[in-house]
């Protein structure tokens, strides 16, 4: 693949044809019926996961790894945020979809989690431009996508934590956002020299 299709928008197209292209073979394989829209979430909340860890990473990364990889990652974070708020969308869909083929309804609590994990996709998926992000200030842009991840790290925490039993892959999802964490919270170089 040429470098210029794998970075930018590229990055938000590529995710879109495969993941919406992956909920649309399950579909057509499954019909909607609560197997594939359970097949659908899994392998959304995955594939959100990954990137969501991308962009959570990226700048520390390269703080304490100055390389390649971690110079892309930063240099396309915008895209991959946007990239992960389109991965969510379809996971959205397919719960909405589960709502309508399966007699289970997700109760008020994970309503008004995951509700507010999604308000927070759309604000910083809506701030990712520079004039929307102009316009919100930089003050209050660093504050919402500061809160918005933090925020969507617990979610994705604890939804990995009641998983844990039925599904072995939440222990790994736990371990990737435990290290994601202490990544960050690690002071850098140069606050541990001024310390």
């Amino acid at each position: 693949m040429s470098a210029e299709f794998s970075k930018g928008w590229w990055l938000v197209a590529w995710t879109a044809a495969t993941v919406g292209g992956f909920a649309a073979l399950v579909l057509a394989v499954y019909g909607p019926e609560p197997q594939g829209m359970h097949l659908i979430l899994r392998a959304t909340a995955r594939a959100s996961l990954v990137l969501f860890l991308a962009v959570f990473v990226a700048s520390r990364l390269r703080a304490v790894w100055p390389s390649r990889p971690a110079r892309w990652l930063v240099e396309n974070r915008r895209y991959l945020g946007v990239s992960f708020a389109t991965s969510h969308t379809i996971h959205f869909a397919a719960i909405i979809g589960l709502t309508r083929v399966a007699s289970e309804r997700p109760d008020l609590a994970v309503l008004l989690v995951g509700g507010l994990g999604y308000a927070f996709i759309v604000a910083m998926a809506a701030t990712s431009s520079d004039t929307t992000a102009a316009w919100l200030g930089p003050r209050r842009w660093k504050m919402l996508h500061t809160c918005g991840v933090y925020y969507l790290w617990s979610v994705f925490t604890l939804t990995s934590l009641g998983a844990a039993v039925r599904d072995p892959l939440s222990v790994v999802s736990l371990a990737l956002l435990a290290s994601a964490l202490f990544l960050r919270l690690i002071p850098s170089r140069a606050s541990r020299v001024a310390a």
